[in-house]
């Protein structure tokens, strides 16, 4: 099952503008007026939507994105946008694993990494989703990891780097493996944070028929959690949307189900589209 897979922010009804934002501001990229409660975009090759939920959910840096650049004028450009009106975490300026690295948190909430380095040695995916496990799951990056490789059909891990010592010692630094053809990094925190993961970023599995949804949703419940419109939660808090690949045709071309979906907790192709379509 290569299904696709692609992150999805929570916005307090600007997701639309958000997106217009960064569709604008990135290279190679471009936004799409979805419907009214969902936008997307493109964002240099990688698949975002943003969702129009109310305050009840936004993002934080338990997920975040890390963007790969090859020279210190992109970054700058994407930097000085997207600071503004936003807070700076990490000040753009040479580590130990970058030249040239900076965090901030955008003017809606999403964190953002900029990374001075090469899009070859990313799997030439120029924004990469950045999990960060703190709080209860500290430690828990490395059992998710072994997660992931059971519930993907394609995964493949390109790289560990772990503490050396301290409290942490042993604990996963960072890592990149590949869902599906699609990169992510993850990591155990350095340091202690306020923030765990939650609704504010999730991310998307599209699947092809009913089977491939019950198949990932009695994988990720089963230790995890459910909760509704085919949203659920993995064993380490992180949400999951499992979906139909067609669902936004389905929304346009069966009149009742905005009005179905919002009934189920799994979703049912069949209750979704209704006895009369």
């Amino acid at each position: 099952m290569e299904n696709s897979l692609y992150p999805a922010i929570w916005f307090n009804n600007d997701a639309h503008d958000a997106l217009e934002f960064y569709g604008n501001l990135f290279a190679d990229s471009n936004h799409n007026l979805s419907t009214r409660m969902v936008a997307s975009a493109n964002l240099m090759g990688t698949h975002f939507i943003g969702i129009n939920g109310g305050p009840i959910f936004k993002p934080n840096n338990s997920i975040s994105f890390m963007v790969i650049c090859e020279d210190e004028i992109e970054i700058n450009k994407y930097w000085d946008a997207l600071v503004k009106n936003g807070t700076e975490l990490m000040p753009l300026q040479k580590y130990p694993w970058s030249a040239y690295y900076g965090w901030l948190n955008d003017k809606y909430g999403v964190g953002w990494q900029f990374y001075l380095g090469k899009r070859g040695d990313v799997n030439n995916q120029s924004i990469v989703p950045t999990l960060m496990f703190s709080g209860e799951n500290q430690g828990k990056c490395e059992a998710a990891l072994h997660f992931y490789e059971s519930l993907f059909d394609s995964f493949k891990t390109q790289g560990i780097l772990r503490y050396e010592d301290g409290k942490h010692e042993d604990q996963i630094q960072h890592t990149q493996f590949v869902i599906n053809g699609f990169t992510l990094m993850a990591m155990d925190s350095g340091i202690p944070q306020d923030f765990t993961f939650d609704e504010g970023v999730s991310m998307v599995i599209e699947c092809a028929n009913q089977s491939e949804i019950d198949y990932y949703w009695e994988a990720i419940t089963r230790n995890g959690s459910e909760s509704q419109c085919g949203w659920c939660k993995d064993p380490f808090g992180i949400s999951w949307q499992v979906v139909p690949a067609n669902l936004n045709e389905i929304f346009e071309n069966s009149p009742d189900a905005q009005k179905n979906i919002m009934t189920m907790k799994k979703i049912n192709i069949d209750q979704l589209v209704g006895p009369n379509n």
